[in-house]
Order: C-alpha cells, then structure tokens, then sequence
C-alpha cells in the first residue's frame, strides 16, 4: 500500500506540482523577490526566511498531498476492493500516511542547498548557525508531520477532494497559529527540546487514530 501511494505521486502530476511550487516559491523569496526575506539585502548569513515562509507554505501544500486520500479510493470502488483483502485499516491508513510524508520529506531536502550557498558567500566562509539552521529543519520536518495527520484526519471525513483539502488547509491554520507556532519557534533557536518534539508527532500520531476510528465505523 505505501509504495502504491507513493507511486501514485509521482505518476500523475500532483508530486510535481506540490514540490515545484514550494521550491520555486522558496527560492524565489529567498534570492529574487525583495523584501524581509531576501538573504542578499539582509546582509546577513542566514536562512531565517526559509524557515518563517515555510510553515505558511506548508499549511496549503500539504492538505493537497492529502485530501485524495481516501476520496479518490471510494469515488472509484477501490475502497470496497481493499477491504476485502487481508490489509487491516490501521495498515492501509499508516501507509497513506507515510507515503504522503515522504512525499514531503522529498520536497523538503533541497531546501539544504540554501544552508550551503549561504555558508560558501559568507564572510568568512562557513560563519553560518548551524545549530540554528538544523533545529529549524528538524521543526520543520516534524510540523510537515503534523499538518499532513491533520488532512489526513480531514480527507475522512468527506467524499469531496476540494472539501477536504479547506477543511485540511483552515484547520492547519488554525492550529498553527493557536500553538504549533510557539512549538516551532522553540525549535527554531536551535535548542532540540523532547517535549516541542513529542507535541508535534502527538498531533501526527492522534490524526492517524481518529482517521482510523472514523472510517471504521463509516460504511
């Protein structure tokens, strides 16, 4: 089943399109458009925008990875085809879930070459927070982890993609800007705290749950 989803991204054009335009949008931030963000203007030898533009990013991009999740499978009869077969629902479930994950994980990882640029044009060179940059990345892959349990849990509950996908993006929202974001921030000093972790693979983990309750007891 994971490499079935996982599969399925990059077969249609939905991959690309998620990937390309958080790394276009990044980048572009990041070294073309003016602005707070541009790390040439700054003067400084920092990737903080990347950091601060990529949770707002994120919010829209991952409810897309997630709301043909289980939509798509009972629009087509799929759905009834895979629980006929010996799979159980929490199986069927994680998979989904982490193939949408390392789809995002992949997105995620170019986003180094930034820290290398920046490391290379400072002065001297390497005079980089590295500390700083790496719990920033480790937030980000964590809150990418919480988004995604969070359209996950969505894309349940609706047969609508579109649906699905608003309710997944507002609720992300939401939640971002109630707790997550202090949660994140605390990550983003560079200073790996157990308790900012477990936060936000809680969400994950309990997304995964109440997906698998809700569809348990869905015809």
């Amino acid at each position: 089943m994971y490499k079935r989803e996982l599969a399925y991204y990059f077969t249609t054009p939905v991959a690309y399109i998620v990937i390309g335009l958080y790394l276009i949008g990044i980048s572009l931030f990041l070294w073309v458009i003016p602005g707070q963000y541009n790390i040439v203007e700054s003067g400084y030898s920092q990737v903080d925008g990347l950091f601060e533009l990529s949770p707002w990013l994120m919010i829209l991009l991952c409810p897309a990875l997630t709301m043909r999740l289980f939509a798509e499978d009972k629009q087509s009869g799929m759905w009834e085809l895979l629980r006929t077969k010996p799979y159980p629902l929490w199986r069927i479930v994680t998979d989904k879930y982490l193939a949408a994950w390392t789809l995002m994980l992949i997105g995620l990882l170019p986003n180094i070459i930034h820290y290398f640029i920046v490391s290379y044009i400072a002065e001297p060179i390497g005079n980089i927070d590295t500390a700083q940059f790496c719990g920033s990345f480790i937030g980000l892959i964590l809150l990418s982890s919480a988004f995604l349990g969070i359209g996950l849990l969505m894309s349940s509950f609706t047969l609508n993609q579109i649906v699905a996908y608003i309710l997944g993006a507002l609720s992300s929202f939401v939640l971002y800007w109630v707790s997550m974001q202090d949660f994140y921030t605390s990550l983003s000093r560079g200073v790996i705290d157990l308790r900012d972790m477990l936060y936000f693979l809680s969400i994950a983990v309990i997304g995964v749950i109440v997906t698998i309750f809700v569809l348990d007891r869905k015809p």
